[in-house]
């Protein structure tokens, strides 16, 4: 078996504080994972590969304005570092509220590369020069803005690793979640069955399993459509509607 082929999938973080992981990563389904062998987090500090004294890794931006930018020889020495490997560094992403909005779907096609390397932006950003002659895919996980990209790195990798295989424990479960058929998913309940005046609906104390799969999937149309109209239209475009 060939070094690649034994070799788990892989998130490697270009950051400039690599002490802030594996952070939340190291606890439940993905600790768990990642000491079972099934991931594997490696991180590259950045200002390693500055050349100064000082390990500078910004510097002020031409044509002025407010704050700081990385510059692109000390990123480009650590993404080098990375690629020039012979492992497979799989996508290459800059985490960026102007990239593109990561979905379900590119996060399966992550989980699905045999690794990914993420470079964490501080300050104002990174010299576009770098992006462009590496060809960088800016991604982003929300339109709002974070100090740094390593929050953002923790969640995409968690969301990745989640749907490596031998991760969850039952197949189901992931496949009922949110953004898996389209739609958001279904409420849940469990005991006690009376609370606070609240009872859990009659129908998943039925037993009937055609009745409550048919309830769940009417209810996840239901929230859908009130909370998420951008998905609601593009399930109703693909003929998914419940015409039950």
């Amino acid at each position: 078996m060939s070094l690649s082929a034994a070799r788990p999938w892989t998130a490697t973080v270009l950051t400039i504080f690599p002490e802030m992981f594996p952070g939340p990563l190291a606890h439940s389904l993905a600790g768990r994972a990642q000491e079972a062998g099934l991931w594997a987090l490696e991180t590259v500090d950045i200002r390693t590969f500055a050349g100064d004294k000082h390990r500078t890794v910004d510097d002020a931006p031409f044509g002025g304005g407010p704050g700081m930018v990385m510059r692109p020889d000390v990123l480009d020495a650590a993404i080098e570092s990375v690629t020039r490997d012979a492992k497979p560094a799989g996508a290459l992403l800059y985490l960026s509220p102007r990239g593109n909005l990561i979905d379900q779907a590119r996060v399966k096609a992550l989980a699905a590369e045999p690794a990914v390397t993420i470079v964490c932006g501080r300050f104002e950003g990174v010299d576009e020069r770098v992006l462009e002659a590496r060809g960088i895919e800016e991604a982003s996980v929300g339109d709002f803005v974070l100090s740094g990209g390593e929050p953002a790195a923790i969640c995409l990798i968690d969301a990745c690793v989640r749907l490596l295989p031998g991760v969850m424990g039952r197949e189901e479960s992931r496949e009922e979640e949110s953004f898996e058929r389209g739609l958001l998913e279904y409420p849940h309940y469990t005991r006690p069955q009376h609370w606070r005046g609240r009872d859990v609906p009659e129908v998943l104390l039925s037993g009937h399993h055609e009745r409550i799969r048919a309830w769940r999937l009417s209810q996840a149309e239901r929230i859908t459509r009130e909370r998420r109209p951008d998905l609601w239209v593009r399930y109703n475009a693909a003929g998914h509607v419940n015409r039950g």
